[in-house]
């Protein structure tokens, strides 16, 4: 599990910039500010410890009134989205409800990040897309209507049925991934965006959370 404090952003697409050294980077986008802490989860009363963060505006016709009741709690404006990111305790309490996290403060050049979101949604698709499988026999000894077709799905008399968990058609898309050890190219502090080099999951305008990597691999002593 991911226990590093991250924030809830917009994809804003892709662009690119120049190093230093004239080479061209290729970055995404990701709107990650202003983010408002919400409320604190504690081992004493709820059993583990994290922050509750509400990024951008959501509509007062479309609040419920439980979500109304837990707004005004914190004494915040309706969040659009409503995350909770686990956090050892320690890190927990040097948070307060309403304070606002900056991009700066948590992300620096360089540092390595695991980018969540939920993928672009392709429907239902055949195994040539959805699994990258070559297409089924030859053009020639008669075959014809199976050329991305996925073959043989069946079984002997033991166990005589087809197995759970084969490769077919269906639903591709629209899952939520993570992307991970991914390099922050640049913080933009004052428009509160992140560029973060290579793609991420999702599409444009998509919510996704940026964290502090967890799988980073270090040097060898």
């Amino acid at each position: 599990m991911n226990t590093n404090l991250g924030l809830i952003g917009k994809k804003l697409g892709n662009t690119q910039i120049f190093n230093t050294d004239g080479t061209v980077a290729r970055v995404t986008a990701i709107q990650v500010g202003p983010c408002v802490v919400l409320g604190k989860r504690t081992l004493d009363k709820d059993g583990y410890s994290a922050v509750i963060l509400g990024f951008g505006e959501k509509r007062e016709k479309l609040v419920t009134k439980a979500e109304a009741g837990f707004f005004k709690k914190a004494g915040q404006p309706a969040a659009r989205t409503v995350r909770e990111l686990r956090l050892p305790p320690e890190a927990v309490a040097k948070y307060e409800v309403g304070q606002t996290l900056k991009p700066s403060e948590h992300f620096t050049e360089g540092q390595k990040v695991d980018v969540c979101g939920i993928t672009r949604g392709r429907g239902f698709t055949g195994v040539m897309r959805r699994w990258n499988f070559r297409g089924a026999g030859k053009d020639t000894h008669g075959t014809h209507e199976y050329k991305r077709h996925g073959g043989s799905v069946g079984t002997n008399m033991t166990p005589g049925r087809t197995l759970a968990n084969l490769k077919m058609p269906g639903q591709y898309g629209n899952e939520r991934v993570t992307t991970l050890n991914l390099v922050v190219a640049k913080v933009l502090d004052e428009e509160g965006i992140v560029l973060i080099m290579g793609g991420v999951p999702g599409s444009k305008n998509g919510i996704v959370t940026v964290r502090g990597a967890v799988k980073v691999k270090t040097a060898k002593a």
